[in-house]
């Protein structure tokens, strides 16, 4: 497969201007670790300031409640071909937390995941492309869970323990898929993911999650040394109740949904690197919780 795209991206460079266009948007796609045989490495980092506390959905009196989340992911992946494709996650988190009568923070290494990538339908023409791809993996417990066992009455009322736990204790399945089109100078990208948990340490189950991510964008550059995009990004999870025991905990059910810009580019085949931020236009949650205010985002891939 990988010799017969190869043939048809270097026959479509012969034809013209949209050709070049169809050249470098592929090059991106390679640059971004979505195509081609060898390793791609990176680091992704998000930030999250959460402080807002909310009670049912309504914000209340927040005391200076407050948790800012750093996590940073550091992956490597290996492309077998065109439509096969693994990658192993290691995640990095910085935690401080608190109020107006107490901080604290936490740090560590988070649940490692190892994920595998399927390319069933890719269509590449001189004005489009088009990708859809599945992927499935699993999340192992290598992240300290201990904070799951900190009594209430130890941290601020709209913070819990399995807030700031840098792992779950459980082996979870992770599922999802996502689509690429583009049409000339206008893309659009859309991933969804699903996360199956299972019981962890001291009885503590998060329950399953489902997140999602995407948008429209346009090419601003487009040339066959690099690509500058701009993307407009709407994205968001939902989650249940955990539970304790079996028994659901109250303040852990959520529904969030962001919207933000993000920048794209791409050097050749090799470097691609994104930057976005996200502001929360809906905040649901079950209990007390204190709910995001922002979030920043950045990632750099590395093709071999």
């Amino acid at each position: 497969m990988k010799s017969w795209l190869a043939v048809v991206v270097a026959g479509v460079c012969a034809q013209g201007a949209f050709a070049c266009d169809l050249c470098s948007a592929y090059a991106a796609m390679e640059a971004q670790g979505e195509s081609g045989r060898g390793f791609f490495a990176g680091a992704a980092e998000q930030f999250t300031h959460f402080g807002t506390l909310q009670q049912e959905s309504h914000e209340v009196p927040g005391e200076g409640q407050y948790i800012d989340s750093s996590i940073s992911q550091v992956f490597l992946g290996y492309n077998f071909n065109n439509n096969f494709g693994v990658q192993f996650n290691l995640p990095v988190i910085y935690r401080s937390y608190g109020s107006d009568t107490m901080r604290g923070t936490v740090s560590g290494i988070g649940d490692v995941s190892l994920l595998g990538r399927f390319t069933p339908y890719r269509k590449l023409t001189e004005d489009f492309i088009f990708t859809w791809g599945l992927l499935g993996g699993v999340k192992f417990p290598t992240g300290d869970s201990a904070l799951l066992n900190t009594p209430d009455s130890a941290l601020p009322e709209g913070i819990a323990g399995h807030d700031l736990a840098l792992g779950s204790g459980s082996y979870d399945g992770l599922i999802g898929s996502g689509l690429f089109g583009r049409w000339r100078r206008w893309f659009g990208t859309a991933s969804v993911q699903y996360a199956i948990r299972s019981e962890g340490d001291f009885e503590h189950r998060y329950a399953n999650d489902l997140t999602w991510f995407g948008g429209p964008g346009a090419y601003l550059a487009l040339t066959h040394s690099y690509t500058l995009s701009l993307q407009a990004i709407v994205s968001g999870e939902t989650k249940g109740k955990d539970t304790f025991g079996g028994v659901p905990d109250d303040d852990s059910a959520e529904t969030l949904v962001y919207v933000g810009p993000q920048v794209n580019f791409t050097w050749g085949s090799r470097l691609s690197a994104q930057v976005g931020g996200d502001l929360p236009v809906v905040r649901n949650n079950s209990g007390t919780q204190v709910m995001p205010n922002y979030r920043v985002r950045a990632a750099v891939t590395w093709r071999f």
